[in-house]
């Protein structure tokens, strides 16, 4: 399973030093308790500290610059206690390169009309610092996430919890390497990409390899290898041999966790955490990966199919940002057009991740009508029901576009027995018809990332740290 770093979130508190000593000590007492009640009570993925109250351009230019040098950090969080003059976070905030959460809080949810005095007035000013904080962001364009409300609240608690699973995606995003066997599919167009601009602006790194490099790590694959990733399928999957030949079956199955073995060694002497493969390019191989995608998209690589890096590489982020759950690599197939049952059947054939099943998946076995190889093996099952997001990423010549909306998913209306793959049913929440053609009208391709998971608040803020043009059908 591919695992993420324990990443931390740096706190810092806007102050100056008008109001004395005494003052910019409680600062740092109601920041320190804030964080505290943060960590302690607020279900946070990864941990916020403190670090210190800063009151001039100096101290907060030399925090920006230690936050951008230290790895754990994932982002930084600001708070203006009382008044701080925003031209003192110039220099510091054009320096950071880290996501900025601008917590607009106050430390008391209240106001205390029997004691409030002008000592209470100069320490608890953050309707007035955060205006002039928010400012200096906005005449930046910074592109900072602002969450407004008290920090107690647990919806502001769940905002803040969110916000860093995004802003953890963003920074893994610049670790991300995707390894493509084979090149695009011929003459398909939406797959296409600036590799160059996505490693700029999106931190990605694209790689091509050989297919023969795939079949060199596939034959140093032993029995004994398969045997143990064979047990591990059986205790977690429901094989079924159907009318295939006991023979056929297994080797099969046993072909597909070669595959799945072989490419996971690649990958992590390489470092890749996403792939592609291309049904046009399987020389040597003999089968297409399916089971073999899908085991490795459930221990958390992103995936894509036809050489569609753009693709395989959201996935592996919406999976950092989701913690691998309920998230998969998607594509738009065949539709139901009647009036009252307005629906999209998504599969890929093969691979479709098993994190959003419904079910047990099977271990099945049937001909695939394209690639000209073996049958193979693949999980069947079907998808879940639930609010989701749709996703997709194109690239224009002006550069790229991330097209999503929001979906009510659900199963299809009865089985499909002669359909044997992975399927997931939704309808766009502003509906079919209207969706549909906004997404083909924006210009939003057939291959998309879909989550249970995240939410289209951490879809919009991941797409305004990446400062890409985004479109959101509603």
């Amino acid at each position: 399973m591919l695992t993420v770093p324990n990443y931390e979130f740096w706190f810092v508190v806007g102050s100056q030093h008008l109001y004395g000593e005494e003052t910019l000590k409680h600062v740092a007492e109601d920041a320190q308790k804030i964080t505290d009640g943060l960590n302690e009570k607020g279900n946070l993925p990864y941990k916020i500290v403190f670090k210190e109250v800063l009151t001039t351009a100096d101290e907060i230019t030399k925090f920006m610059k230690e936050a951008n040098y230290q790895d754990k950090v994932a982002g930084v969080i600001t708070w203006m206690h009382t008044f701080s003059p925003a031209k003192n976070w110039i220099r510091g905030t054009k320096l950071l390169q880290k996501p900025l959460l601008h917590l607009a809080t106050q430390f008391l949810n209240n106001i205390p009309y029997d004691t409030i005095d002008f000592d209470y007035m100069n320490l608890n000013q953050s309707a007035h610092g955060d205006r002039e904080y928010g400012y200096i962001n906005a005449r930046l364009n910074k592109r900072n996430k602002v969450i407004y409300g008290h920090w107690a609240d647990p919806e502001i608690q769940k905002e803040i919890a969110d916000w860093e699973d995004v802003a953890v995606a963003y920074n893994e995003s610049f670790n991300l390497k995707v390894a493509r066997f084979g090149d695009n599919m011929r003459n398909v167009a939406v797959t296409e990409g600036d590799k160059i601009q996505a490693q700029i602006q999106l931190g990605w790194t694209v790689d091509y390899f050989g297919i023969g490099d795939l079949v060199e790590e596939i034959n140093k694959v032993t029995d004994a290898d398969v045997d143990k990733e064979y047990a591990d399928l059986k205790s977690k999957y429901e094989l079924v041999q159907g009318d295939n030949d006991p023979k056929t079956y297994e080797h099969a199955v046993r072909y597909q966790l070669k595959e799945y073995i072989a490419m996971k060694r690649f990958f992590e002497r390489g470092g890749y955490s996403a792939f592609t493969t291309n049904f046009e390019d399987l020389h040597g191989i003999e089968e297409l990966q399916g089971l073999a995608a899908q085991l490795l998209m459930r221990d958390g690589y992103g995936f894509a199919g036809e050489g569609d890096w753009k693709t395989a590489a959201l996935l592996r982020v919406f999976k950092i940002m989701t913690h691998n759950k309920k998230t998969a690599f998607m594509e738009d197939y065949t539709l139901d057009l009647r009036k009252g049952h307005e629906a999209i059947l998504g599969s890929h054939m093969l691979e479709v991740d098993p994190s959003i099943a419904s079910e047990k998946p099977r271990v099945e076995v049937h001909p695939l009508d394209i690639g000209g190889k073996d049958d193979p093996a693949r999980l069947v099952f079907s998808g879940s029901e639930g609010d989701a997001v749709d996703v997709t990423m194109a690239d224009f010549r002006d550069g790229f576009k991330v097209i999503s909306y929001p979906v009510d998913a659900h199963k299809a209306e009865k089985e499909t027995p002669h359909l044997p793959v992975a399927k997931q049913m939704w309808t766009p929440k502003a509906g079919l018809k209207k969706g549909a053609t906004e997404w083909i009208q924006q210009g939003g391709g057939h291959h998309t990332v879909f989550s249970f998971a995240a939410s289209e608040q951490q879809v919009a803020d991941l797409m305004t740290m990446y400062d890409v043009n985004f479109c959101e059908i509603k």
